[in-house]
């Protein structure tokens, strides 16, 4: 009986000096981190199929996560002594329970009001591109993926219409990034008169500039002009301008599934739209990233979804197809792809 009456005792005690909370931190938190980014990944692949398929995308954000626990425990001693002299029973006795409850409260917000759809279908901001390339994305990357234009060069689309895309656009990306990696390449933006200006300008001596002079030639520059002003639009209305036909978020879509394998049933029945690239096409402007499709779940993938009784996916050795997925969901965390509007209220009761 002492012994038991030490064991609730000590229950009790620990459960009133020890904190539930601070030991479930390091676990929840990267718990939480790790299922986020894989649905997230799995969203935007899912995504990219719809788009394949003609049909609708659906993108469902994560406000808030909440973690509530509660802990409780019990204990109690009863008994009962009998008169001297007179019938019945003496007993003593002890119990101890408890009880751990775990309830994560998740907010989702789907996002489909007007003003995502507009944002979802409005070009890329000139300035969000110039901010790619300053953080240090290589040139011919954030302009394949990005613009449908360069002062009238055209880039390959994978949507309906001419998707071959024009031979100087990508000698011009090669030309951008090899002067990026050079440090000739500069880019910069400022106020003016309450207005955004992005500035392109080639720097460093002459002999080094002069080896990147066919870009001004392929852009139909003035010679001799080492700093260029960056517009939006399909071609320049001054000499010194680069016009900046970018693409809206669903062209981007639409570009990266033409990419993705589908089933060859799939094609023959006209389910999917198939981009007309020739070989010269390919060679020019390689695929952006390589999606395969199995029956079966792959082992190895970097991310996977079912879709149409069929496993889509990404093989984890491939960087570059990795590299380019993450910059897909990048691109959408700097576009204004959200409503901007508080996020809901939960109230979460105190236990």
């Amino acid at each position: 009986m002492k012994n038991l009456v030490a064991v609730a005792f000590g229950a009790l005690t620990l459960g009133g000096c020890a904190s539930v909370g601070p030991t479930t931190v390091s676990r929840d938190r990267f718990d939480y981190v790790e299922a986020i980014s894989d649905s997230w990944k799995r969203q935007t692949l899912l995504n990219l199929l719809k788009v394949r398929y003609a049909d609708a995308p659906v993108f469902l954000d994560i406000t808030s996560v909440i973690s509530s626990y509660e802990f409780r425990g019990q204990a109690g001693i009863f008994g009962q002594q009998a008169p001297q002299g007179r019938a019945g029973d003496s007993f003593i006795g002890a119990d101890i329970n408890g009880s751990y409850t775990d309830r994560p409260t998740i907010t989702y917000s789907p996002l489909s009001n007007d003003k995502f759809a507009r944002s979802l279908m409005a070009p890329i901001p000139v300035p969000g591109i110039v901010l790619l390339m300053q953080a240090g994305y290589p040139a011919d990357v954030v302009l394949r993926i990005c613009a449908n234009s360069v002062n009238g060069i055209s880039n390959s689309y994978g949507g309906r219409g001419d998707a071959h895309g024009d031979p100087r656009y990508q000698e011009l990306m090669e030309l951008m990034r090899m002067a990026q990696a050079d440090g000739v390449l500069g880019l910069y933006s400022k106020k003016e008169a309450d207005q955004s200006v992005v500035r392109m300008f080639l720097r460093g001596p002459e002999p080094k500039v002069a080896q990147y002079r066919r870009i001004g030639e392929l852009l139909g520059l003035s010679p001799g002009v080492r700093e260029f002003t960056l517009v939006y639009g399909a071609q320049p209305s001054q000499p010194d301008e680069i016009a900046v036909q970018s693409r809206s978020m669903m062209q981007v879509l639409v570009d990266f599934g033409s990419y993705i394998e589908v089933p060859q049933r799939d094609i023959d029945e006209g389910r999917v739209y198939v981009a007309a690239r020739d070989p010269e096409t390919t060679k020019l402007f390689p695929p952006l990233l390589h999606v395969h499709w199995a029956a079966k779940l792959p082992d190895d993938a970097h991310v996977a979804v079912h879709y149409r009784d069929a496993w889509f996916w990404i093989d984890d050795r491939d960087h570059l197809s990795k590299a380019a997925f993450n910059f897909l969901m990048l691109l959408f965390s700097l576009t204004e792809t959200g409503p901007t509007q508080a996020a809901p209220l939960v109230t979460v009761p105190a236990r």
